[in-house]
């Protein structure tokens, strides 16, 4: 069989091939070439990160490719960007509707990735319609009506959710721990000032060759606090680590043991001892009846260190992965391993249990009960006095989204917690996360679980009667013509306050006729997203609760146009009455639009990234996927303090950076034209910092072709 080294070689010299815009071969030819090249890296290697990228082209290339678009759309359901799916099934479905049976369900589960449950619930209700009239229907891309029952019953759960959010701030950990690469299963000692994780970067990996996906292998890497802050993350060395695949599970509180997966016996939980040396020791296999010939995959221990729990697909238990209890006997080994029953498993994965300091409350993912889609974070309580857990509790939006919400573990103060996340200001693919709770997670208002059989009746009729939009162009992200959903706002933080009205109205800048994109008010430091009703005919108001002033960041993005990410300062709340009104006009992306990318922050002097610019930069992102035809430069600025070249040197290598950037998440080289100009181009006089070289310092993106 070819390596994938060979594959990837070979790929690359054939990849010299056209792309849009960029040669007179005819797309459609250039699009099956391409096709062909991503069929061949997944013939030969599991890479389909790079061969969705390709796949992507060619289905861009040629929109009216089913094939190409097809498989677009099926790699990113199975990688990232799920919610990206929608586009390529679309086109599909416009052109063929029975191309595949489960079309349908696919482009739900795309819309479902997106938070658009509305959408995701028409195609939900025509393909159970589909299947009742075509009941004997036994194909491979058949999809039963019970698995369609659970996904209409977690976006009715998202619609929910999503009108409620927490007061939770989640804030990406840092560059310190986090890369471009995967990283995630973060656990901490009591102290919180030492973290272990697991990730896939290539720097500082023990092998330097890469795994059968292209990627490189798990190492555990690990970071203690300095000051206060975060050291950048080591690799833990060769004796916990091989140069294999290697994942940590959970870390005892005092800091001394730590317990790690390795891929042996099906899959079985080893330990280490930490040594005076503040080096752990060789992995050892855990004694007693933990271990089996099937997998166990994570672990969690008491503080007193006389219970854990983790989970295994042993024979004997409610379905997929459950969650067992296991206690120490007098000899230190791990005994009377029990299932911790239906009160905690379903018939579906329950995994990632935390079991918290205070020795009773339980925190653990399911794909089963009242979540909104993969595996969703739940709480129960253990009752000493019935000897019961009690119901567990979906911890809300936006601590769990559609996707997998898992390995979520909490501070001792129960207001802090950490987990790992695909969210907007990520960057790479899973960041680590910190989730900070002002009124600790004891305190919060949950939503009661549901079994996952108590699936509430869908009037498929009903529903179907709404014929989805599949006009011939490509589909808007958020054209909804359905009735807007009411948005419950939360309750104010204090009785006598009443919450600020922020109302916001989208316009083209062109018309001013209204638009209905997909918008956003969160907290500019905190992240804390603030509750929103939309009002219809491009109207959307925010109920802003905060009773000081704060800074906010408004984002609004509309296929098509240049994207708003805007740092907005809103007084307090007070005890009267007040609406703030706000109009944002949308410019469409042509020949010679350009805008300043306001929120990039670098260090001083250098061209690295803070980690407060990956929301700007993932945006920037977005919108080039979105117009895979567009061609930008980035242009980069300084202000006047120093010399001509030194500046015009800094300019080049901060707009060089914002394309390796972009190249890495995907976006083709030859669509990104770095330019660094200096000081030559000041918006402002360099006089004065605030209002003058603060703004000379920026990057622009204009568009050179469309």
């Amino acid at each position: 069989m070819t390596s994938i080294r060979s594959v990837l070689i070979f790929l690359t010299l054939v990849l010299a091939l056209i792309t849009p815009g960029f040669s007179q071969q005819d797309p459609k030819e250039t699009a099956r070439q391409y096709l062909e090249q991503a069929e061949l890296i997944l013939s030969e290697t599991k890479a389909m990160d790079d061969a969705r990228e390709i796949m992507v082209t060619a289905a861009d290339l040629d929109t009216t490719f089913i094939k190409a678009n097809y498989e677009a759309g099926w790699m990113h359901l199975r990688t990232v960007q799920k919610d990206r799916a929608v586009k390529y099934f679309l086109r599909v479905y416009r052109q063929d509707p029975s191309y595949k049976f489960d079309i349908e369900y696919l482009i739900g589960r795309s819309y479902q990735y997106g938070e658009q449950f509305d959408k995701a619930l028409q195609f939900y209700a025509l393909y159970k319609e589909k299947l009742a009239k075509k009941s004997s229907y036994q194909g491979k891309d058949k999809v039963d009506a019970a698995t369609v029952d659970r996904t209409i019953f977690e976006c009715q759960n998202g619609k929910e959710f999503t009108s409620n959010p927490g007061n939770f701030s989640i804030v990406n950990i840092g560059r310190e721990i986090n890369s471009e690469f995967e990283d995630y299963a973060p656990v901490l000692n009591e102290n919180e000032d030492e973290i272990v994780f697991t990730t896939r970067r290539r720097e500082d990996n023990l092998n330097q060759n890469v795994f059968d996906d292209n990627k490189p292998y798990e190492d555990i890497f690990t970071s203690k606090k300095v000051n206060g802050a975060w050291a950048y993350a080591k690799n833990i060395g060769p004796i916990v680590n091989t140069p294999y695949h290697d994942s940590n599970l959970a870390l005892s509180a005092d800091g001394s043991t730590l317990f790690i997966f390795k891929d042996e016996g099906g899959g079985d939980i080893f330990y280490c001892e930490r040594q005076p040396t503040g080096e752990f020791s060789e992995p050892v296999a855990l004694p007693g009846i933990i271990n089996s010939s099937f997998e166990e995959k994570s672990i969690t221990i008491s503080k007193d260190e006389k219970t854990l729990y983790f989970s295994s697909n042993r024979p004997g238990g409610f379905g997929g992965l459950d969650i067992y209890r296991a206690t120490k006997d007098s000899k230190g080994e791990w005994t009377n391993v029990k299932n911790m029953g239906p009160k905690i498993n379903t018939d579906l994965d329950d995994d990632g249990p935390f079991i918290d300091y205070d020795l009773v409350t339980l925190y653990f993912s399911s794909k089963g009960r009242k979540g909104m889609g993969g595996f969703d974070v739940f709480k129960s309580t253990f009752d000493l006095k019935t000897n019961e857990w009690s119901e567990p509790e979906n911890l809300g939006y936006p601590i769990n989204t559609p996707d997998d919400d898992i390995y979520f573990v909490a501070s001792k103060d129960g207001k802090r917690a950490y987990y790992s996340s695909v969210r907007e200001d990520g960057m790479g693919y899973t960041d680590i996360y910190s989730i900070t709770i002002p009124e600790g997670l004891k305190n919060t208002d949950n939503v009661t679980s549901k079994k996952p059989i108590d699936l509430p009746p869908v009037d498929t009729a009903a529903t179907a009667s709404v014929k989805p939009d599949v006009t011939p162009t490509d589909p808007k992200p958020d054209d909804n013509k359905k009735p807007p959903v009411v948005v419950v706002a939360k309750v104010p933080e204090k009785k006598d306050v009443v919450p600020i009205k922020y109302v916001v109205t989208v316009v083209k800048a062109d018309d001013k006729t209204p638009l209905e994109p997909k918008i956003r008010l969160v907290g500019a430091k905190d992240n804390v997203i603030v509750a929103m009703t939309p009002k219809g005919g491009g109207v959307y108001e925010f109920s802003v609760t905060s009773a000081k002033p704060k800074d906010y960041r408004l984002s609004v993005e509309q296929e098509g146009y240049v994207f708003v990410n805007q740092n907005l300062r809103i007084e307090g709340a007070t005890s009267k009455e007040k609406t703030i009104n706000k109009t944002i006009e949308m410019r469409k992306l042509v020949v010679g639009t350009f805008s300043i990318l306001r929120n990039l922050y670098f260090d001083f002097d250098k061209a690295s990234f803070k980690t407060d610019s990956y929301t700007e930069l993932n945006k920037l992102e977005a919108m080039l996927n979105q117009n895979p035809g567009m061609v930008v430069e980035i242009g980069g600025h300084t202000d006047a303090v120093g010399t001509k070249e030194y500046n015009q040197n800094l300019s080049q290598r901060r707009a060089q950076a914002v394309k390796d950037y972009l190249v890495k998440k995907g976006i083709d080289t030859r669509r990104v034209k770095p330019v660094g100009y200096g000081k030559s181009k000041p918006l402002a006089s360099n006089d004065d910092e605030e209002d003058g070289r603060e703004l000379n310092r920026r990057v622009e993106f204009k568009v050179l072709e469309k």
